[in-house]
């Protein structure tokens, strides 16, 4: 994990380290209350980090790994304060593909986020599935009408770049977007209904905490 910033936010981000490794020592030799006191100011120097620069972890998902579903990656960015969502991803477009991006709006229906609306920006399908996509996106619109949700879809034909973005900060940029998944075995095989046991295509999920979601 890294945090990019300036060089008074790599300062403070060291100085936290420094802190708490020191605090450990010194729980390590019964000294608890030196401790505790090293701790918090450790603590703070790095929560001082995070909101001077910007937080970025990466998570290396590997070729046929299992356990990351949808919740997994982002039920924990998903905090009660979400009402917005963005997604970016030019491969909305065939059929298990809208149904990747259905799961995905089942995870924000469930909450605990309070989501009203979510963007989605993506691309025509080029051949003969155009006809498909539409309708299966408007499906998916009328059916989150029921739920109080507002899907606005819009349509790029140079999209290239994959993310989603929440109100509350968090960015989350998958390799292939939401279509991470192995095709599975058959209707009828394990995980083909839960993408915790879905073997995943390798990828790379970066994830950043920004004081602004919109672009400018």
């Amino acid at each position: 994990m890294s945090r990019a910033g300036g060089d008074g936010t790599a300062a403070l981000e060291r100085a936290g380290a420094e802190t708490v490794k020191r605090a450990v020592e010194l729980d390590l030799a019964s000294r608890f209350q030196e401790s505790l006191v090293c701790y918090q100011e450790g603590i703070d120097l790095l929560l001082q980090a995070v909101k001077d620069g910007k937080y970025h972890k990466q998570i290396r998902i590997e070729a046929n790994a299992t356990g990351f579903s949808y919740e997994k990656l982002f039920q924990e960015y998903l905090t009660e304060i979400v009402s917005e969502v963005w997604v970016e991803d030019p491969y909305i477009r065939s059929v298990h593909q809208l149904y990747n991006f259905l799961r995905f709006c089942e995870m924000l229906v469930k909450g605990p986020c309070k989501v009203k609306t979510i963007h989605l920006l993506t691309s025509y399908d080029e051949g003969h599935g155009r006809s498909q996509q539409i309708s299966g996106l408007e499906e998916i619109q009328q059916s989150l009408i029921n739920y109080g949700i507002t899907l606005n879809i819009a349509f790029s034909s140079s999209l290239h770049d994959r993310e989603i973005r929440f109100n509350n900060g968090w960015m989350i940029k998958i390799g292939r977007g939401l279509d991470y998944f192995k095709k599975p075995q058959g209707r009828y095989s394990i995980g083909y209904c839960d993408l915790d046991l879905r073997p995943c295509h390798e990828t790379t999920v970066d994830i950043f905490h920004t004081k602004h979601t919109k672009k400018t």
